[in-house]
């Protein structure tokens, strides 16, 4: 659906509901006690004109960006984003997220290298709190080592919210660099203790599919794995729940690394005929 569809609907919603207000005690309450009812109800009357005011305006002053987004024109989406927010300083959470995502659909590596920098000096915490977009570029352009030191560098700061997926791919990172015993750790301790579902599930399916059979330690990893699986089962109970999460992580452009080992954990978690897989 397009932008302005969206706006469109809403603006009739508000407006319907400024037409209820208006007219429905007319026929409720009788034209007498109208009057009345309508002085005491007017500051409800002015919210909703607001609303219809403030979504028009932030319309008018957004469209350059919504018309870019709906005609998918990433390259002149990436010069609109970096005049904003480069030239003009208009560092936003909003337009930097926007931005970054934007390289990295176009695997533009060289411009969200540059952009990272740029934030950093900016503002920092935009950059912790994008630290999976930053980190996940550099996994996908094949710099191992500098994702691995990038997400370690993470996992003790303030992004609380995304620091079960940081230590996931600082264990990931350690996997691809084929640290294996050290990745292990990672991924038991997230099996283990991780709130996140797919954390979860992701984890213990690289300790099974991949660390058991490349550690010293197999069957501790392989025992990690089952007691992840065991816990993860417990709150997401099929394979249909399984990948409700994983549709709401599809959101998350930096999750483009993770669509075949999502499958494939699926498989080994809720069963499958297919013939086990390895990375």
């Amino acid at each position: 659906m397009k932008f302005k569809s969206i706006f469109i609907i809403f603006d009739v919603i508000i407006l319907f509901f400024l037409l209820l207000l208006t007219v429905m005690p007319i026929f409720t309450l009788g034209p007498s006690v109208t009057p009345d009812f309508l002085t005491s109800i007017w500051p409800l009357f002015l919210v909703f004109l607001a609303a219809l005011i403030f979504l028009n305006v932030f319309y008018v002053l957004k469209y350059p960006l919504f018309r870019l987004l709906e005609m998918e024109d990433w390259p002149a989406l990436i010069r609109y984003l970096e005049r904003k927010v480069i030239q003009d300083g208009h560092y936003s959470a909003s337009l930097v997220r926007l931005l970054a995502n934007t390289y990295l659909v176009m695997s533009d590596s060289a411009g969200l290298t540059s952009f990272e920098a740029k934030v950093a000096i900016a503002k920092p915490a935009l950059l912790e709190s994008n630290a999976l977009i930053f980190g996940a570029a550099r996994i996908l352009k094949g710099d191992y080592t500098g994702a691995e030191v990038f997400f370690k560098n993470r996992l003790h700061g303030k992004a609380k919210r995304d620091r079960d997926w940081l230590q996931w791919y600082y264990g990931f990172s350690l996997l691809l660099e084929r640290r294996f015993e050290e990745a292990a750790g990672q991924f038991r301790a997230l099996a283990a203790f991780s709130t996140d579902a797919m954390v979860t599930g992701l984890a213990s399916w690289f300790l099974f599919d991949v660390l058991a059979k490349n550690t010293d330690q197999g069957e501790t990893a392989l025992k990690s794995a089952g007691e992840g699986r065991v816990r993860l089962c417990k709150d997401i109970k099929t394979r249909k729940d399984w990948e409700k999460e994983g549709a709401k992580l599809e959101t998350e452009v930096h999750a483009v690394i993770l669509k075949k080992y999502i499958d494939k954990a699926a498989d080994w978690i809720y069963g499958s005929t297919e013939k086990r897989a390895f990375i």
